[in-house]
């Protein structure tokens, strides 16, 4: 773990107990109906395995778990223990615990194999990871060739007033207003600052590209407050489909 998630972690430790009911309060109340199309997005067939990278106190998911069939499941990953105690508890009093299994670790090194699970899906976690082209390769390096990554995550609204509106609010009421609610003024500093160094929608969506991913695409959501990426790893077909055609463009006329 580096210094970078050690601190993420204790950040996340300290706000924890109050994470969810801030996040209503700042939010109005959205990051539900993100989430619940998020979800949509994601949903697992009989069987499937989720990866939850980010899994905080389990919002994501309780509710793919609730939308999908019986037989999914899903591991929350998350640097902070707490939060994944949380979550824990969480998917036991909804009766899902049997189908979730939390897990410490980094986005950076994902402790699974290759190829592993059916679905990535991450709600508010990109902006906090140190290095984030490397948390999307391990991404894709755990999706099973034709799975799919959906990813929520806060986002630059590209109408210029609205976005200096939206900053005004981030960046100096929302600090204001966890402090008065009893939350951690510190961290909800450092949460509006790390979306100003967090790509927009279209550079993010190249760096799934250039990770290896295929497919990929997104929705802003509210103006573009939050977006929503798919990519997909392009199936093992599709693979073999394209390296054929490498051969055979190479291959010397009059050769078979």
């Amino acid at each position: 773990m580096t210094d970078h998630d050690r601190r993420i972690a204790a950040m996340f430790d300290r706000i924890a107990p109050r994470y969810d009911r801030l996040n209503r309060v700042l939010s109005f109340g959205t990051d539900r109906s993100w989430r619940r199309r998020a979800v949509a997005l994601a949903r697992l067939g009989a069987g499937e395995l989720a990866l939850d990278v980010g899994a905080g106190t389990g919002d994501l998911a309780i509710g793919l778990l609730v939308a999908s069939d019986e037989s999914a499941r899903v591991v929350g990953v998350d640097l902070s223990a707490r939060m994944l105690r949380i979550s824990e508890g969480r998917l036991e009093r909804a009766g899902l615990g049997r189908r979730y299994a939390p897990l410490i670790a980094s986005a950076e090194a994902i402790p699974v194999p290759d190829a592993w699970v059916d679905r990535i899906v991450s709600g508010f976690t990109l902006r906090n990871i140190g290095d984030l082209p490397r948390a999307l390769a391990e991404m894709r390096r755990v999706l099973r060739p034709g799975g799919r990554a959906v990813l929520l995550e806060l986002s630059h609204p590209p109408n210029p007033l609205f976005r200096l509106i939206y900053r005004a609010y981030f960046e100096r009421l929302a600090p204001r207003l966890a402090a008065l609610l009893g939350g951690d003024r510190e961290a909800y500093r450092y949460l509006p600052r790390s979306l100003r160094l967090f790509p927009d929608a279209p550079r993010l969506a190249r760096m799934l590209r250039d990770a290896g991913f295929t497919g990929v695409r997104f929705e802003l959501l509210t103006l573009g407050i939050a977006a929503i990426h798919i990519a997909e790893r392009a199936p093992e077909s599709d693979l073999v489909s394209a390296s054929e055609v490498v051969v055979a463009a190479r291959r010397p006329e009059g050769r078979s």
